[in-house]
């Protein structure tokens, strides 16, 4: 076989239209194990290959990406940086963006070879072309080349080679290209950031993070919106935030939600802003982030109250973020009746909104009233009862009849609030009290879908793992739901068919 690959580079190269050889190679490299191939090709000479890449033929340019992926890939990240950085360097300067996709592979596979990245840290060409990347017309290559740049930076020789030196105004200065470009490489900067503080600090101390906080606050609604999507994921660390917070830039954006009522366009951001404290509530402590910034969990309220369907959806999923744990919980039965008053709401698009938020609603309720076995005090018990009580006059039946609406969204999204109550005392006493409940639940015919069957099956293994189960629903009813749960979701009785004499 290493014959016949060294036969068909040779063939290759003294031809004018080598298609068919190409094809034969490709097929040839792809049948090899890489690291037996890696031993095969090591010494070859693949200067023909790289330089039938610069053809208006795209079968011939595809097949040479094709063969030269599989043949770098099986080379070592050290031979690769040592032998093919002029190829490499072409490859990114390459019209073709398959060829700078492959280019950039080859690069993130040497960044992260500590011996092999020691030699392209001292090669900044090829590096500072990768940052052109980033502003590509084509995102697949500006995302590979932030992949890569990212890869990099996991070493503090590749942050110091980002951030010590002279790319660090290439960064910079690809930045100024447009706003889409300069969105890319914050995104890079944030993606770096949240790695460790070290590399945070970096970022922060070449100033990339102090330019955007100051977006927030820019004259661009629309880029003041990208700006606060971009500080939410930075949040998502705990470095991140406490650099926020440190920074003032948490108090920031809770002056910017309470300056929204102002701002006629505050519609383009205030999602956003709303996002931002519901992650930090869920990953620190809801009770602390809503006792200091109240401004938060009151906006929200207004937000499900109010009539703008994209701030209700947003609304809603923070709620249901926010009450899905029991210190947020406590935190909105603290609000008293502001809370019952956004409950009712919810109730009422779970029955009349669009279709999309009636599923909102229904997935932010089984959130809120969701409480594990672990967390059952008495109290905690009484307040999710009350809430469910407070969704309308006869709740079970409101679900029960959205349950069996033939919207597979809409049916699985109430067995999860079934399935939520389903483990606690009071939600079982009101399952065997309706009516019909318990041969609905085991009623196989109901929401035939693969979907729905899950759902179901969830509900019934809630039910069965429950301790309270028998001794509520009663032996009978306990041991047909252990019969469902043991035949499993998918289960279809047999039905056995007789053969009658002279039917066809």
């Amino acid at each position: 076989m290493a014959a016949s690959i060294e036969d068909l580079l040779l063939e290759i190269s003294g031809l004018e239209e080598p298609l068919e050889e190409l094809r034969n190679l490709k097929t040839a490299v792809l049948a090899i194990p890489l690291n037996i191939l890696g031993e095969i090709v090591s010494g070859l000479r693949l200067e023909v290959i790289f330089s039938l890449l610069n053809s208006n033929d795209r079968e011939q340019t595809e097949l040479c990406v094709a063969i030269l992926m599989r043949i770098l890939q099986a080379l070592d990240p050290v031979n690769l940086v040592q032998n093919f950085r002029a190829e490499l360097l072409s490859g990114l300067k390459h019209p073709d963006d398959t060829v700078k996709i492959l280019a950039m592979t080859q690069i993130g596979r040497i960044v992260e070879h500590t011996e092999a990245m020691t030699e392209i840290v001292n090669s900044q060409e090829l590096l500072k072309e990768v940052i052109h990347c980033i502003g590509g017309e084509k995102i697949s290559v500006a995302k590979e080349a932030i992949k890569t740049l990212s890869k990099m930076a996991q070493t503090k020789a590749g942050l110091d080679a980002l951030f010590m030196s002279n790319l660090q105004k290439d960064l910079k200065d690809v930045m100024t290209t447009d706003d889409v470009i300069r969105y890319r490489v914050y995104e890079l900067v944030i993606e770096i950031s949240s790695v460790s503080p070290v590399s945070l600090g970096y970022c922060a101390n070449s100033s990339f993070i102090s330019k955007l906080i100051g977006e927030l606050t820019g004259d661009d609604i629309l880029v003041r919106a990208t700006a606060i999507e971009m500080v939410t994921t930075l949040a998502h660390s705990q470095h991140g935030r406490q650099y926020l917070a440190q920074q003032g830039i948490v108090d920031k954006i809770s002056n910017m939600i309470i300056g929204a009522d102002s701002d006629p366009f505050s519609a383009f951001y205030l999602p956003g802003l709303v996002k931002f404290f519901g992650n930090l509530a869920i990953m620190d402590s809801p009770q602390q982030i809503c006792e200091c910034y109240p401004a938060f969990v009151t906006k929200v309220f207004e937000m499900a109250t109010g009539q703008d369907t994209t701030m209700i959806g947003v609304a809603l999923d923070t709620l249901g973020i926010l009450g899905s744990n029991v210190e947020g919980k406590q935190v909105l039965q603290k609000t008293g009746e502001k809370f019952q008053q956004v409950l009712k709401r919810m109730s009422q698009l779970a029955k009349n909104a669009a279709t999309e938020l009636r599923v909102r609603s229904l997935e932010a309720i089984a959130l809120l009233l969701a409480l594990p076995a672990e967390d059952q005090t008495e109290d905690l018990l009484g307040l999710t009862e009350s809430w469910f009580s407070s969704l309308s006059n006869h709740p079970m039946e409101m679900l029960k009849g959205i349950s069996t609406q033939p919207f597979p969204e809409l049916h699985c999204v109430a067995l999860k609030i079934f399935t939520a109550i389903a483990c606690q005392p009071w939600g079982q006493k009101i399952m065997i009290d309706t009516p019909g409940f318990v041969e609905f639940i085991v009623d196989r015919s109901t929401g035939p879908d693969k979907e729905s069957k899950d759902a179901k099956f969830e509900l019934v293994k809630a039910l069965v793992n429950s301790k309270s189960t028998a001794e509520i629903f009663g032996n009978q009813h306990y041991l047909r739901l252990r019969t469902y749960m043991r035949e499993g979701p998918y289960y279809v009785t047999a039905v056995s068919s007789v053969m009658v004499e002279g039917a066809e």
